[in-house]
Order: C-alpha cells, then structure tokens, then sequence
C-alpha cells in the first residue's frame, strides 16, 4: 500500500464472491476502494448475484467515505440494489454496450448512484 501510495496511485482491493467481506475489513481504513465482485470474474454477460449485497452494505456501514464498487451483471434490472447497498461506483459492460441507447443507460445508472448517495447524505 505504501508503494502504491508514492507512486501517486489510490489503492483499491477486490473481493469475489467466495471472499467473505470481513477479509477486506483490516485494509479498510487504508484504502480509497473496496471493489465487491457480483460474479465470478473471468467473463462479461453473467448473472448479478444479489446475496453480494449484503457485503455492500457492511462495508457502506462500517466504512462510511469508502468508494465502494460492484462488477458483475450491473445494468438497469440490478443498478438499483447495487446503489440502495450503498454502491458508489459501478462496472456495467454487457448492459451498456448490448442496448440500443448505451447512454440513456448509463444516464439512469448515474442518476440512480447519485439519488442513492444523497439519499445517504439526508439520512446521516
């Protein structure tokens, strides 16, 4: 993480599915980003898994400023459980680039992140 840091990156950790969330929560408070995997990584087009969310929103709970990331079937359909979760960032290929109108696509994944992140503000 150190060299990572003065090098001038950010520093982001991932866990897939198998990887229980309380494996990335000694990092947490060291990193800019917890990437939570929504599939099994390694090919694009598979289905979101929604029992990841709860992982979501423990990270989201315990590490309140944390970018928090989903990859893994994020599109229309999913976009909002990701971001109720407490998603901030999103990864969606095959949703995007396999619609009609890639960017009322990613128009509506951004506006819902943001309604769900100030939604988040208000709460507090």
């Amino acid at each position: 993480i150190k060299d990572i840091r003065e090098n001038g990156m950010k520093v982001g950790l991932a866990i897939k599915p198998g990887t229980t969330v309380e494996h990335l929560a000694p990092w947490a408070n060291q990193i800019d980003m917890a990437l939570v995997m929504t599939v099994e990584p390694g090919f694009g087009g598979q289905k979101f898994m929604e029992d990841m969310m709860p992982k979501v929103q423990w990270l989201r709970t315990q590490f309140p400023s944390l970018d928090i990331e989903v990859d893994g079937g994020v599109g229309p359909d999913t976009i909002h459980k990701c971001a109720e979760a407490g998603a901030n960032m999103i990864v969606s290929g095959s949703a995007i680039m396999k619609s009609a109108d890639p960017r009322s696509v990613i128009n509506l994944l951004r506006n819902v992140c943001s309604e769900a992140a100030q939604k988040r503000c208000l709460d507090r």
